[in-house]
């Protein structure tokens, strides 16, 4: 894999057009990340994911996707196993507590299986870290492990481990934290209010105690308290004080999606903004080929503190499954999810 630039990109359909093929080969994304658009049948997700790594030239090149369980899994049967949301993993440690990480462990062990053994896919989108709060939109709900700092850390670990021993790097998110939010950051820009004392005391703490993790995602929401003028994702307040300072995370920080509605303005402005606050790596979806040419004209080379954190999280695909999936295992998190049945 050739030097990358400080970017991860979607592509607009299930194979690679020509001019996608050469703009992947000249600006080096770091990594590429898949959507329901991409998704036809399963051997045409294996090609485009072989695809995708040969363009930027390594079998290890990072291909994300979000496969979280509940409503936030791109791949669905028969491509891979329906898993549960997040809170019905809270559930069942609610009722047992040693049976419950279990079960998050098996499903991170278990997506990874999906993901890497079925397609070639090296990078999941989870765990998500964030607190739903009373009154919160929708948009986290049910994704959260629970509403208890201490359970979500809990759960959110031994779900990246499961996810590592199978030799897919997890991404935490939504740092610093997008449980508190009224409004979907897909479609405009959430306002936090609360003050930094309650954030320290609740939102921020199952991030802080992950901050061992290897890659970590931001949140695009305004923390009026933290910085008035500019969501998490462009504001070096938030990043230097509280997500490297605070939290102490020294991961590979990836942007939320660069195209969502929350964030306002040129998209190669808006890349520049999030690097220059503190972003490793800017991450853009949707595949549009004007916003990612824009984009790729906004980010610099990977180098630096940048490169090494990187290279960190990459140790982890590069490292391959440490823990093969057992005979028994799926019927065994089966099992566990019984204990709420």
């Amino acid at each position: 894999m050739n030097g990358s630039k400080a970017w991860i990109s979607g592509c607009i359909g299930q194979r690679l057009n020509a001019d996608e093929r050469a703009f992947f080969a000249d600006e080096r994304p770091w990594g590429f990340i898949l959507f329901g658009r991409n998704i036809g049948e399963p051997q045409q997700v294996r090609d485009l994911v072989a695809e995708l790594k040969e363009v930027r030239g390594g079998d290890d090149v990072p291909v994300l996707i979000d496969q979280e369980g509940g409503r936030v899994q791109r791949l669905r049967p028969p491509f891979a196993q329906r898993f549960p949301p997040a809170a019905e993993i809270g559930r069942v440690f609610a009722a047992d507590e040693a049976a419950g990480r279990r079960a998050a462990w098996l499903q991170g062990r278990l997506l990874a299986d999906d993901l890497l053994g079925g397609y070639g896919i090296n990078v999941n989108c989870l765990p998500c870290l964030d607190l739903p709060a009373p009154g919160s939109h929708s948009v986290i709900g049910d994704r959260a492990y629970a509403d208890s700092p201490d359970v979500v850390a809990t759960l959110g670990r031994a779900a990246a481990s499961g996810l590592a021993a199978g030799g897919v790097l997890p991404v935490m998110k939504h740092i610093p934290g997008h449980g508190r939010t009224e409004v979907d950051s897909h479609l405009e820009l959430p306002y936090v209010r609360a003050s930094r004392a309650e954030l320290e005391s609740h939102d921020f703490l199952p991030f802080a105690e992950l901050a061992d993790l290897p890659a970590g995602m931001t949140a695009h929401i305004r923390y009026e308290t933290l910085d008035p003028d500019r969501p998490a994702t462009i504001s070096p307040v938030v990043i230097s004080q509280i997500i490297r300072g605070a939290l102490r995370f020294d991961g590979l920080l990836m942007s939320d999606d660069m195209s969502m509605k929350a964030l306002q303005g040129d998209m190669d402005m808006l890349a520049r903004a999030a690097i220059d606050a503190g972003c490793d790596l800017a991450l853009h979806c949707n595949g549009d080929m004007t916003e990612m040419r824009a984009i790729a004209s906004g980010v610099p080379e990977l180098t630096g503190e940048s490169l090494r954190r990187a290279e960190r999280a990459h140790a982890v695909i590069r490292g391959g499954a440490t823990e093969p999936v057992g005979e028994g295992m799926r019927e065994e998190f089966a099992s566990l999810l019984a204990l709420t049945a």
